[in-house]
């Protein structure tokens, strides 16, 4: 398992409908120094935002990375470095998902109930991990991101203009928060008198 470190700051996380989330990512060349810091700040990311998976594509780093941990005590954290689906079963069960490029919106998505999945640890060892229940499903939704896709694509035309425009409002909401001017400060009783000419 590797080191984690809190304190690293998180990286901004990219809402949709922004153009970059339909970035396919590309393969990692080498698993070096350069990528574990990716790693880490990509999980310090994830675990701030209260995530259970985060791919790079996320967070602008367009390279196949992908961390998760869906434990209840948030110490599994799992590392796939140009992950690849060897086997997805032909069961598949439609369940909410959600997502940290997406806030506040949940909705239906039918997903493969197992997979397999062949990947790269963040020393670069080749590892095959067989995923089941939400680990598979996080699996599945993050690989997505790594191919551009997010899960409201899933939905209906419909249902992904209203989510669309809810998002693009609330995104503008906030940005007309940031940029309004602070209140005049009241003065105090006990201010000096302003100065008069004479």
């Amino acid at each position: 398992m590797m080191p984690l470190d809190s304190n690293l700051e998180p990286y901004p996380i990219l809402r949709y409908p922004d153009p970059r989330l339909r970035t396919v990512a590309r393969p990692v060349a080498q698993v070096d120094e350069r990528v574990r810091k990716i790693v880490r700040r990509m999980f310090a990311t994830m675990y701030a935002a209260n995530g259970i998976g985060l791919a790079a594509t996320q967070v602008d780093i367009h390279e196949r990375i992908v961390v998760i941990d869906v434990s209840d005590t948030r110490d599994q954290p799992l590392v796939l470095i140009n992950p690849e689906i060897e086997w997805a079963s032909e069961e598949k069960r439609k369940g909410e998902e959600g997502c940290l490029s997406v806030p506040g919106i949940y909705d239906g998505v039918e997903r493969s109930v197992a997979v397999r999945v062949r990947a790269l640890d963040e020393h670069g060892a080749s590892r095959v991990i067989e995923a089941e229940g939400l680990l598979a499903v996080c699996i599945q939704h993050e690989m997505d991101h790594l191919m551009g896709k997010v899960f409201v694509e899933y939905l209906s035309p419909l249902k992904r203009e209203r989510i669309r425009a809810k998002l693009l409002k609330a995104q503008r909401e906030a940005q007309r928060e940031v940029h309004r001017p602070a209140a005049p400060a009241t003065r105090s009783r006990r201010a000096a008198p302003a100065e008069t000419s004479a």
